[in-house]
C-alpha cells in the first residue's frame, strides 16, 4: 500500500541540510532517495549516469518520463528539488496531491555563508572531520539581497501553489533535520510504519562556528542586516522577508526626489556619483517595500527612471558576466556540456580570443533564445532576462516614470531633473565604459544581430531598437 502518496520531493536550497535529510530518509526501509534528479547540470549527482533507466540527455529531451519513472518506482521514491532545478516538472510536481512535500529552510545568512565557503573551499560535503577546511568570507550585502529574494520568492510560488490547491506540506527547519522524533514524524506523514534509530552520521557538520568567526567583517554585516525588513515575515512558512516579486532594487538622491532603479548587467558607477551630488548630496539605497513606499510618501512629485540599452550590447555584458562570476559557475558548466555553447575551461575565459569569444557568444543568444522560452532545464535570470519582463516585475509594485536610453542619458536625465525643479544640477553623465571581454564593436555581425532578435524580440518591438550598428 502506498498510502496517500506516490512519491514525494524535499524542496531546499544548497546548503540547508537537504543531503542530511535524504541521508536520514534513505536510512528507512522502502524509502529510495535520487538525490538532486532534476538538477540543470547533471542527473542525481556528478558521478551518476542515470535514474531508473533514465540518462542526463533523456532527461533533457523530455523530463516528464524521469518523473513518472520515480512515481511508479517500487517503494517510496522521492529526490531533492531547488529553485534552479528543472521548472518543466515543476508546476506537475505542484498541481499533484499524490506528491508529498517536504519544504526544508535554514537561516538564509547561514545558508548563504556556507554556500560563500563551499563555493570557495570546493568541499560540498564533509564525511570526515580530518578533511575539514576553514576560509572566512567576506559578508556582501548586496549580493545577499540577490541571493535572499531568489529564495523568497521560491518559497512563495510553493506557498501560492499549497494553498490554491489546498495541499499540505511537512516544513522542516534545519535544526529540526537532527530530531530523530522529527524525522519519524515526517516518516508518518509520508505513510510510512518504519521509525530510523538515529540521525544518519554519514555526514559531519562543516562549520560550526560561530557566526562571528566565519565571516571577516562581522560587525559590517551585523549593520547591513539592519536594513532589512525582517518584521515583514509572518506570512511566509520559512520567515525570511515576503518581498514581491519584481521589488526594485532602487537607489535615490538623498538630496532630490529622484529613484533610480537599475536593470542588470549594470554599469552604472557614474549615474550613482551624480545622483549622489543632487541637491544637498548623498544616496539612499538598501530599501524594500515599506521603506520605499515611506520614501516616496515623503517625496510628493517624485519621479524614477531605470536605463534601457540596446539588447545585444546587454546581451554581450551579460554573457561576459556569465562567463567570469563566480555566481555562474554551474550556468557555465551546463552550457559547455548540455547546450553546445564552447565555454572554455575556467583557467581559458580570461584569455578568449576574439574569434573563439564571438562564436561562444552566438551560441549564448540561442540558448536564451530556447531558454526564455521555457524549453531548457536551466533558470530564467534575471541577468539575460528581456528588459521587457524585468520592468514588467517592477510594476508589481511602481513602473518607473521614464524609460531613460543609454544613447540618450544626458537628455533624458536633464529632462528628468527640470521636471523636478532642479535648475542648478551638474551635467547628466553619458553610458557608461563597456564592460564586456570582449568590445561588441570588435565582433559584430548581422548573424549576432539576427540572433538578438531571436531572443529579444519583444524587447525590439516594444522599444523600437534598431540594428546595433545603426545606433538606434
Amino acid at each position: 500500500m502506498r498510502g496517500d502518496f506516490d512519491y514525494f520531493v524535499i524542496f531546499g536550497e544548497m546548503r540547508t541540510g537537504s543531503n542530511l535529510i535524504e541521508s536520514t530518509l534513505s536510512t528507512a526501509p522502502g524509502i529510495s532517495c535520487h538525490s538532486e534528479a532534476f538538477n540543470p547540470v547533471h542527473i542525481g549527482g556528478p558521478n551518476i549516469e542515470e535514474i531508473l533507466g533514465i540518462t542526463m540527455a533523456e532527461r533533457q529531451r523530455d523530463p516528464m518520463e524521469l518523473l513518472d519513472r520515480i512515481r511508479n518506482a517500487e517503494g517510496l521514491n522521492g529526490f531533492r528539488f531547488f529553485h534552479d532545478h528543472e521548472p518543466r516538472v515543476l508546476d506537475a510536481i505542484l498541481a499533484d496531491p499524490r506528491c508529498a512535500k517536504i519544504v526544508l529552510t535554514r537561516n538564509p545568512v547561514d545558508s548563504f555563508i556556507s554556500l560563500r565557503i563551499a563555493n570557495a573551499t570546493k568541499r560540498w560535503k564533509m564525511t570526515n572531520v580530518k578533511h575539514r577546511t576553514t576560509w572566512q568570507p567576506v559578508f556582501q550585502f548586496e549580493e545577499f539581497e540577490s541571493f535572499l529574494a531568489e529564495r523568497q520568492a521560491f518559497q512563495l510560488r510553493l506557498l501560492s501553489a499549497l494553498q490554491v490547491s489546498g495541499q499540505t506540506a511537512f516544513y522542516l527547519d534545519y535544526d529540526d533535520s537532527l530530531r530523530v522524533d522529527v524525522i519519524n514524524g515526517l516518516l508518518r506523514f509520508l505513510g510510512v510504519d518504519a521509525e530510523v534509530a538515529r540521525i544518519s552520521n554519514k555526514l559531519v557538520r562543516q562549520n560550526p562556528e560561530d557566526m562571528e568567526q566565519k565571516v571577516r567583517n562581522f560587525p559590517e554585516m551585523e549593520a547591513a542586516l539592519q536594513r532589512i525588513d525582517w518584521a515583514n515575515l509572518s506570512r511566509t512558512p520559512n520567515f525570511e522577508p515576503r518581498r514581491g516579486p519584481g521589488t526594485p532594487q532602487a537607489v535615490a538622491a538623498a538630496g532630490a526626489p529622484l529613484l533610480y532603479v537599475p536593470i542588470r548587467p549594470r554599469r552604472d558607477e557614474d549615474l550613482r556619483a551624480w545622483l549622489s551630488q543632487l541637491g544637498s548630496g548623498g544616496l539612499v539605497d538598501g530599501f524594500n517595500n515599506m521603506t520605499l513606499r515611506a520614501w516616496k510618501r515623503d517625496r510628493p512629485g517624485h519621479r524614477s527612471f531605470t536605463v534601457l540599452r540596446h539588447p545585444l550590447a546587454r546581451a554581450n555584458e551579460a554573457f561576459s558576466e556569465v562567463l567570469t562570476s563566480d555566481t555562474y559557475t554551474d550556468i557555465r558548466t551546463a552550457l559547455r556540456k548540455r547546450h553546445d555553447v564552447p565555454v572554455p575551461p575556467e583557467d581559458e575565459i580570461e584569455g578568449l580570443g576574439d574569434t573563439a569569444y564571438r562564436a561562444a557568444f552566438l551560441a549564448f543568444l540561442r540558448f536564451v533564445t530556447v531558454n526564455l522560452n521555457g524549453q531548457t532545464s536551466i533558470r530564467q535570470d534575471v541577468l539575460w532576462a528581456s528588459q521587457w519582463s524585468v520592468i514588467q516585475g517592477f510594476a508589481q509594485f511602481a513602473t518607473p516614470d521614464l524609460l531613460c536610453r543609454e544613447d540618450h542619458l544626458v537628455e533624458d536625465l536633464a529632462y528628468l531633473v527640470r521636471s523636478v525643479g532642479l535648475h542648478d544640477a551638474p551635467t547628466p553623465p553619458a553610458a557608461g565604459p563597456e564592460l564586456a571581454l570582449v568590445p561588441l564593436a570588435r565582433i559584430y555581425d548581422a548573424e549576432l544581430e539576427k540572433a538578438a532578435r531571436g531572443a529579444y524580440g519583444r524587447d525590439y518591438v516594444s522599444y523600437g531598437f534598431g540594428n546595433w550598428s545603426s545606433g538606434a
